[in-house]
């Protein structure tokens, strides 16, 4: 099975592993979909979108879903009794809203203010969230916890958030390890470098891990897809159009920065044909094809994210399915970026085998980022 050609009836050939995960603000289960390729049984799982509960729900068909924001299922933890299935978990998982942490946007002007993250959403202050997850970490103490965001979280400012991180994990009995690496290195084809926080609360040596899968470029990767007319019409930027213009005046592989008066455009990529594409963000403005003028349609968009050829957008309008898709994409997870840490983690923490012991005896090729240095 490939990481970027692949169904979701493969889950059912995966091996089970006999550990469990519960994934928290799990948008469209792009994580989920990494653990079960992993061999991992999902117990469950929680997000506060209606729209990406029904997502999941059609896609995973999960045995519980906590549609709450994520501060009240722990208010409801602390008050109640933690049921059975939440008990004695392998992973906690979760990717907490990074949006005040990215490098594109207000960033540290952001902090602390109240924002809802989408429509019918409640409001909340994003960079809390994580400190929230912390709090179930607290309550349900996973053998291990798995927390993802962006890289600027390691950048400027936001470096101290991560040592807050670091120290309230430690305080709660989990020795922590930081690691930064590339969905591309992991099979997916598209750059998407992410900063996972790893926790775990037995006494494990350090995760060794270093993914350097075979890169799959944007045209392999989309091979033998049969494209409906009307998508890529949806797609193409139009003749006279200001995108289209920059479109033609920049060469394959560079932004539309280079051809801008000012250098704006910055995250609008021409991209090649033969690399991965550059990180797809959800709002499906910047990421256009190399040898013809458009963006990607919805079934490359989910190639590129190495999402299943069979996931349900869960969308009556067609119309809309190129966008769907890349809001899906553009707030997930790669799947196998969650496949090839989970394993790791698997291998050398939670298995029987090497719960004491990494029984590779390498030493680790990347070292783990320290937030704390």
């Amino acid at each position: 099975m490939n990481s970027h050609c692949w169904k979701l009836a493969d889950l059912r050939s995966v091996e089970p592993n006999g550990c469990t995960v519960f994934s928290t603000f799990a948008c469209g289960g792009g994580s989920t979909m990494g653990y079960k390729l992993a061999g991992f049984h999902v117990v469950g799982a929680n997000d506060i979108d209606p729209e990406m509960a029904e997502v999941y729900r059609a896609n995973l068909d999960p045995d519980h879903y906590y549609l709450k924001p994520i501060g009240d299922l722990v208010k409801e933890l602390r008050l109640g009794v933690v049921p059975d299935h939440l008990r004695d978990l392998d992973i906690l998982d979760g990717s907490p809203p990074c949006s005040s942490f990215s490098m594109g946007g207000a960033r540290d002007r952001d902090w602390g203010k109240e924002k809802r993250f989408r429509e019918g959403q409640a409001n909340q202050v994003l960079d809390d969230l994580f400190f929230d997850y912390l709090n179930l970490v607290e309550i349900l103490q996973p053998r291990a916890f798995v927390a993802e965001n962006v890289t600027g979280i390691l950048i400027g400012k936001a470096k101290g958030y991560a040592k807050a991180i670091v120290q309230r994990a430690r305080a709660m009995g989990y020795s922590v390890q930081v690691f930064e690496f590339d969905a591309a290195a992991c099979g997916t084809p598209q750059s998407r470098r992410r900063v996972f926080f790893i926790g775990t609360r037995e006494k494990c040596p350090k995760l060794v891990f270093s993914p350097s899968l075979r890169v799959v470029g944007q045209a392999e990767a989309c091979s033998g897809l049969a494209l409906d007319p009307s998508d890529v019409e949806r797609a193409t930027l139009k003749p006279g159009s200001t995108m289209r213009k920059y479109w033609d005046a920049t060469e394959v592989g560079r932004y539309f920065s280079d051809s801008h008066p000012k250098g704006s455009l910055y995250t609008w990529k021409k991209n090649n044909p033969a690399k991965p594409v550059a990180t797809i963000v959800a709002s499906y403005v910047n990421q256009c094809h190399g040898h013809e003028p458009r963006k990607f349609t919805w079934k490359e968009l989910l190639r590129l994210g190495s999402f299943p050829d069979d996931y349900d957008l869960c969308e009556p309008n067609r119309a809309k399915w190129n966008e769907k898709a890349c809001y899906l994409v553009g707030m997930s997870v790669p799947p196998p970026m969650i496949r090839e840490l989970s394993s790791a983690i698997f291998s050398q923490w939670l298995g029987t085998a090497s719960r004491w012991e990494n029984l590779t005896g390498e030493k680790a090729t990347r070292q783990p980022v320290d937030p704390m240095a």
